[in-house]
């Protein structure tokens, strides 16, 4: 083992699972704070916010997010950002999400998650980029051009 591979193995030691745990004492003087960060993609947009206090439930558009996500899918998209911080069952997230499709939805609440976990610690910043739960996915559906059918089809050519 060379030593460069030993320094990686230290670093990665140093980053344990342990130094994610949040120690709710801390916040305890926070009151009624919350941190809030806005996803999207695509064409959906979710203001998200993060509770310390209260019941620790997640609330989309006033409705429980298994309601309103019935694919477990799309349920788990937006547990990922929380679950990568081990922080599910720690706060109380309320989403505000519309535009776009119902996966799209999905995809900005946990973008909008991740930063307000950020805002929440700036620590978290490093292991979400790596996840890629911070990057917001562009790709957007292209407009229609005019003299063609869609964004690219062309109407059938013929040469005589």
């Amino acid at each position: 083992m060379t030593k460069e591979e030993e320094k990686i193995e230290i670093k990665e030691a140093i980053i344990d699972d342990d130094d994610f745990v949040i120690n709710e004492n801390d916040f305890k003087d926070l009151g009624d704070k919350y941190f809030e960060g806005i996803g999207r993609r695509k064409t959906s947009v979710a203001r998200v916010r993060l509770y310390t206090k209260g019941d620790k439930d997640i609330l989309v558009n006033d409705v429980d997010y298994k309601e309103y996500f019935k694919i477990a899918d799309h349920q788990l998209i937006i547990l990922d950002s929380l679950e990568k911080m081990k922080s599910i069952g720690r706060f109380r997230v309320v989403a505000t999400v519309k535009g776009g499709g119902i996966h799209s939805q999905a995809e900005a609440i946990r973008h909008g998650i991740a930063r307000a976990l950020v805002e929440f610690n700036p620590d978290y910043r490093k292991r979400l980029r790596k996840a890629n739960f911070l990057t917001r996915d562009s790709r957007m559906k292209e407009r229609k051009k005019f003299g063609l059918k869609r964004a690219r089809k062309a109407p059938q050519w013929s040469k005589r």
